[in-house]
């Protein structure tokens, strides 16, 4: 029989059965849902009909109310938009919990990407030696972080996680009932989390998903490429931002960073214990069973009585593992041995750490610490710095950071950035001490402009009386200017002799991290991408003329914009001149429960950035380098969308645009995550000190997705325009980088929506500037749909579309109540008398239909 076509599974499994369920739905008898379950579907209809007729939010539901709510008052108005926003809420958990029970069935789980598909081609094309060597080096480390565009609180997660399992097993009982449970089910927390819930939220993923997938992929590979010998690399390791990232999140404090690690070690020795309880079942041959209750009693003791003591050491764990395994393998024919084998591989990718926890910093911040240190060593009266400090050239000042040394106690400094700065350094120390040096090794700066800004945090660990610290220092570069600088800032620090003598000690490796949403955000999304690329390029060059293996962290959101997308293609198309022995990555809020929120799509994605790694070292080495004919087309691209988006920044209805037409103020009021939407306390908007997520949220929520697709259609006419159009074809052709930047492009235009907002074309104020916006999605849609020689957006990706299309479809009328919302509070705000109380209910609508748009999307902010 053959397999249906993918598009054709998806309409089965997700499509129909979405149908049935939701009808399932409307009938439920809880409060109210009978007569919204009725009109919804009505005024979905109302408002399909109504923007293809061009009709403004406020025109149809205004019609709607008129026709079908006989003499409702403002308070039944808006009681209705409230039912409507519940109902929709539950409406995409449903959607999401059918089409996360029909991922293996939809995608093929064994096909291209797979390690079944890894192993079959080495086999074919007999290159299972650098297969292994590859194996032996390369690394894929996902690194969970809590920026906050995940809406579900946690009883929400756990129902979609039970429905899930219960349409997988075609059980209406229980769908039914979990249905109603949903239906009762707050989807809104009364209060921020703090970084520590955050932690424990994300901890969750670590221990139902990572835990095992990741075991089962390199159990896999070791038996069936490996032969059943060792893998002694850690393949996949796993980061961990909640509790760490303290830039711009006031609320993470040391405290909370100790306690999140001591949750991350109880957690996976509890994940152990499990393992344990069930071998105990097992392993009941003499001598072995009395072994394995010695390991399940130390580790009881560690989980459930300790209060921070661990009675077992990670080496006298795996030796004892060991030597059960050397008496099952000699006298009982190696029963079990598989078991035994599975947990000594989690022992060597999860330690007693689960995930290094990573601190991360603003390199403003440090700069500020260091006046308050430089100050303090002053009113000492010691000669550390000297006098003028502050007056010395940057490599006069790096020159005396190289040879600092001290012991700083925090307890001296009143300022509390200065306290908790000194702090998280001991803090680190503490980790590595109690969970192993994995526990947290990693400091990143964020905002890194300079070779200064590394030394200072270089500096800071010998203040603090860390003399050779076994922690990288990684610099985060952000902006445009800043990436192509970034070569020149290592270089730098690859030539200063402290600097060298340190990762030396670190084994002469160098992360570097680069950020895609601020590079976006600044230079617009050709010229982020195109910059970030062109950055690893020059960076892997000076690394390796220094005998530094760089290995880049990427920095990646949801959305495109954000450089999410079709993430494993960019790996897969990175040339022979970028290093890419280990793929690293941000995974966070919506992408954290979409992409690995299950066993299936955490494994299809896990395996696919692997093979990603595989195929651009192993199967296709060398194809993907791009000549210099297409970098300079590239760079002249990067230049055109860069000017076009440079120009479109600099309106000066730009921000007013944001603030006054867009939901971007209202983030802040959702309590969806403990780190402000800004990093400023300023009343007024900075575009600087604006995060990535509200800015690309913002643009996500009017469904004009403007840092996704703004300046490439301008970029590609210009090649249209000059009769040089096949130039930009072949590099589409040819350029697996290139497809796949333009591809990801598609999904942001597939994500839009203008007629929603085509009644700002007629505003007096913002008219202009939206049919700015218009024109270029216009235009960027018709070259792209050109260039790829398509009718239809993602029409390659059918089943993606199908998906699209249908959450769209959902969440249509949230967006329109979401717009209505909008136009009242902008009515109401231009009255000589306005209701205060009646604007702030509508400003609930707005900030309450945020988490359904945004859920919907699943890669939106």
């Amino acid at each position: 029989m053959y397999t249906l076509p993918k598009i054709e599974r998806f309409n089965q499994n997700v499509l129909s059965k979405y149908h049935i369920y939701n009808s399932v739905f409307i009938t439920l008898p809880f409060d109210s849902v009978d007569n919204t379950g009725v009109l919804l579907p009505i005024f979905t209809e109302l408002c399909d009909n109504g923007f293809k007729k061009q009709e403004t939010p406020k025109e149809i539901f205004d019609f709607f109310s008129d026709k079908y709510l006989t003499s409702a008052t403002e308070k039944d108005k808006i009681n209705l938009m409230f039912h409507f926003i519940q109902y929709i809420e539950r409406q995409i958990v449903l959607f999401d919990a059918i089409e996360d029970a029909a991922f293996p069935v939809v995608n093929n789980m064994e096909g291209r990407g797979s390690l079944r598909d890894i192993k079959e081609k080495s086999d074919v094309r007999d290159n299972k030696e650098e297969l292994i060597h590859f194996l032996e080096n390369f690394n894929v480390r996902t690194v969970l972080t809590a920026h906050p565009t995940q809406f579900y609180p946690g009883p929400v997660l756990g129902i979609i996680n039970d429905l899930t399992e219960a349409i997988r097993n075609n059980n209406l009982l229980e769908i039914k009932q979990l249905l109603a449970q949903l239906g009762k089910t707050p989807f809104i927390q009364n209060e921020k989390p703090n970084p520590f819930d955050e932690a424990v939220s994300l901890i969750w993923y670590l221990e139902n998903v990572f835990y095992n997938t990741s075991g089962e992929m390199v159990h896999y590979l070791q038996k069936n490429v490996f032969e059943g010998e060792s893998i002694n690399n850690q393949l996949i390791k796993l980061g961990f931002w909640p509790g760490g990232d303290r830039d711009g999140n006031p609320f993470v404090t040391t405290e909370i960073t100790l306690k999140v690690a001591e949750r991350l070690r109880t957690s996976i020795l509890k994940c152990y214990y499990i393992e344990i309880r069930n071998l105990k079942r097992k392993l009941t041959f003499p001598v072995v069973d009395s072994l394995v209750m010695e390991l399940e009693q130390k580790l009881y003791r560690s989980v459930f009585y300790s209060k921070g003591e661990i009675f077992i050491t990670l080496e006298e764990f795996k030796t004892q593992l060991n030597k059960i395994k050397t008496i099952i393998i000699e006298q009982h024919q190696s029963l079990y041995v598989d078991q035994i084998d599975a947990l000594l591989i989690r022992l060597n990718l999860f330690g007693f750490h689960f995930a290094t926890l990573d601190i991360r910093q603003n390199s403003k911040i440090h700069q500020s610490v260091f006046y308050d240190i430089v100050d303090y060593y002053s009113k000492s009266k010691t000669n550390i710095f000297p006098d003028n400090y502050f007056h010395l050239t940057e490599d006069e000042k790096m020159e005396v950071l190289s040879t600092l040394k001290g012991n700083l106690d925090a307890a001296d400094f009143e300022n509390e950035m200065t306290r908790s700065t000194v702090e998280s350094i001991q803090a680190i120390k503490t980790i590595q001490e109690n969970n192993g040096e994995f526990g947290a090794n990693r400091y990143i700066i964020s905002n890194n402009e300079s070779a200064l800004n590394v030394m200072e945090t270089f500096a800071l660990f010998k203040l603090c009386n860390w003399e050779n610290a076994t922690v990288d220092i990684i610099p985060l570069f952000e902006s445009v200017d800043d990436l192509q600088n970034a070569h020149l800032v290592m270089e730098k620090l690859y030539t200063n002799t402290e600097y060298a003598k340190h990762l030396i000690i670190r084994n002469n490796k160098q992360t570097i991290m680069l950020g895609f949403s601020d590079g976006t955000k600044d230079g617009g999304y050709l010229m982020a991408n195109w910059s970030i690329y062109k950055a690893k390029e020059a960076l892997t060059e000076i690394s390796r003329k220094y005998g530094i293996h760089a290995i880049f962290f990427d920095g990646r959101g949801g959305p495109p914009a954000r450089g999410g997308g079709k993430t494993h293609k960019f790996y897969a198309s990175l040339g022979p001149n970028i290093e890419n022995n280990e793929i690293q990555i941000t995974i966070q809020g919506q992408t954290i429960s979409s992409n690995f929120g299950t066993l299936d799509s955490c494994r299809y994605n896990l395996e696919n950035l692997l093979s990603a790694g595989v195929a651009n070292q192993v199967f296709n080495q060398g194809q993907n380098e791009l000549s210099v004919e297409e970098k300079e087309i590239l760079d002249q691209m990067a230049d055109l969308g860069y000017n076009k988006y440079l120009n479109f920044k600099n309106h000066p209805k730009f921000i007013p645009y944001l603030e006054q037409m867009s939901t971007l103020k209202y983030y802040a009021k959702t309590n969806i995550g403990s780190r402000p939407s800004k990093r400023s306390k300023s009343e007024t908007l900075d575009f600087a000190d604006l995060r990535a997520i509200p800015f690309v949220g913002s643009w996500s929520q009017l469904k004009q997705n403007v840092p996704g697709f703004f300046g490439v259609g301008s970029a590609l006419k210009h090649f249209e325009d000059t009769n040089q159009w096949e130039k930009a074809q072949n590099l589409y052709n040819n350029s697996l980088f290139f497809r796949t930047l333009l591809e990801n492009s598609m999904m942001s235009l597939a994500k839009s929506f203008f007629p929603l907002t085509a009644y700002m074309s007629k505003d007096p104020e913002f008219g202009a500037f939206w049919q700015i916006i218009y024109d270029e999605f216009l235009e960027t849609k018709r070259l792209l749909l050109k260039i790829a020689g398509h009718t239809e957006l993602m029409e390659n990706y059918p089943d993606g579309i199908a998906s699209i299309q249908m959450r769209e479809r959902i969440v249509l009328p949230l967006l329109t109540i979401q717009q209505y919302a909008l136009l009242k509070i902008n009515e109401l705000n231009k009255e000589e008398n306005p209701d205060l109380n009646l604007i702030k209910v509508y400003e609930k609508i707005v900030t309450r239909s945020l988490f359904g748009n945004t859920n919907a999307s699943r890669n939106s902010a």
